[in-house]
């Protein structure tokens, strides 16, 4: 998703600095709580009780711009009251990773019973990555390092918050032409991180695992088959699959496409028949990225870090393309994920929490900037009404505005907006 990434500011001096005290600082912090409630990677991932939810805080067009304490705060109260318990995260080379763990160990200090856990990233680039330089694809950024090195620093000290870190996001991707590595780049940092929990350096129950298209782990084109990605299979803790039917709507649109057999359909009908359709074909790519995994003997969790669907695009995924973008077929796409998901005891990391302007700064209808399940100023699309009419998101606000419905609740004039997909 992060093809859109932009050149990050490093603050890793303040961080490497706390990675040798870190692990002081956590055991003072534990002992503030003697409710701490222990839970680990292993009890979480799987575990419908456990929600999980791809989240930034960011509320303008440019990263430069970082949200508040106060605001992850506000945030992270929304997410936990629908039921969220789990958060991922990107990066830390912006402040924000750092500031979201500072947000919820506080939120514990209030409650010790309150509980968020994080899957925190760590962005990983290769040489010349998103600079007027052409990008060396066989070469890795000499800042992937220092990168690593904050991550870590940040799971010892938030040890009862952090429980996964993820090396690199669609790091592998060949679409991923600005900034992708080689699969030896990721199994490099995997099992140094390995190394640290073997060695005692980074607590025993972290998870350690990358997470990337599932063409990346197997379950695409053959090209990926080989044998670092085989030992990186190995050596993560579990897979961490990507998977955007909303994106295959236009770039692999067999399964999209209305079929002559539903032509008789009302329009909603057919939507409704697409939106099964999308479901069914993220679970053909996890399915395909299992049978590879277990074509090499290999056993372990597969989870869902990413996937979701926009609800704007004035580019290919709206009226002019396929069709794919709006609220209705958000709500259908995240009701069918979360279903299947829990049922099979599947993690589902879905993408994302609110929408992020930065996305596509310059376009504000690009689709990139609307796959959240809240706008902006913290109005609830259509898959979140029903909680607005429970009274979840009571006295919550987001930046001073109470969470409402988008359209104002009229679902007759969402649907005006709502066009199936194209016939074959």
């Amino acid at each position: 998703m992060k093809w859109t990434f932009i050149k990050s500011l490093c603050f890793g001096m303040a961080l490497t600095m706390a990675f040798s005290c870190s692990k002081k600082t956590a055991e003072v912090e534990s002992d503030k709580s003697t409710n701490h409630k222990e839970v680990t990677a292993k009890d979480i991932l799987g575990n419908p009780d456990y929600q999980a939810i791809s989240y930034e805080g960011y509320r303008d067009i440019s990263r430069e711009i970082q949200p508040s304490i106060a605001q992850l705060m506000e945030d992270v109260k929304i997410l936990s009251a629908m039921g969220i318990k789990v958060l991922r995260t990107y990066n830390v080379q912006f402040p924000h990773a750092a500031n979201l763990l500072k947000a919820i160990r506080e939120l514990k200090n209030e409650d010790p019973d309150f509980e968020m856990y994080v899957m925190l990233g760590a962005w990983i680039d290769c040489k010349n990555a998103w600079t007027d330089m052409e990008p060396d694809h066989e070469v890795e950024s000499e800042q992937n390092a220092e990168e690593i090195e904050r991550a870590a620093a940040l799971a010892n000290e938030y040890p009862d918050i952090v429980k996964i870190l993820a090396v690199g996001n669609e790091a592998m991707v060949k679409w991923a032409t600005a900034y992708y590595v080689q699969p030896w780049v990721i199994l490099k940092w995997v099992n140094h991180l390995q190394e640290l929990k073997a060695s005692g350096d980074l607590p025993k129950d972290l998870w350690i695992t990358s997470s990337d298209d599932f063409s990346s782990w197997g379950g695409g084109d053959p090209l990926y088959h080989t044998e670092d990605l085989n030992k990186l299979i190995k050596a993560v803790d579990y897979i961490s699959i990507h998977t955007y039917p909303f994106h295959n709507s236009h770039y692999n649109p067999d399964f999209w496409r209305v079929p002559a057999e539903e032509r008789h359909l009302s329009e909603i009908e057919k939507v409704d028949a697409a939106m099964l359709r999308a479901r069914d074909f993220a679970k053909m790519q996890y399915d395909s990225v299992a049978s590879y995994m277990r074509g090499l003997g290999v056993e372990k969790p597969i989870h869902i870090g990413e996937t979701g669907w926009a609800s704007v695009s004035d580019g290919f995924y709206g009226t002019e393309g396929s069709r794919a973008a709006d609220e209705y077929k958000l709500g259908l796409y995240y009701k069918h994920m979360r279903e299947w998901t829990n049922t099979d005891g599947i993690s589902c990391f879905y993408f994302e929490g609110f929408n992020e302007p930065w996305k596509d700064a310059k376009n504000t209808i690009g689709s990139e900037n609307h796959f959240g399940l809240f706008t902006v100023s913290g109005e609830a699309k259509y898959p979140l009404w029903d909680l607005v009419d429970q009274g979840i998101f009571e006295n919550l606000s987001r930046d001073g505005k109470p969470i409402v419905k988008t359209y104002g609740g009229d679902k007759e004039k969402l649907l005006q907006e709502v066009m199936a997909p194209p016939y074959r």
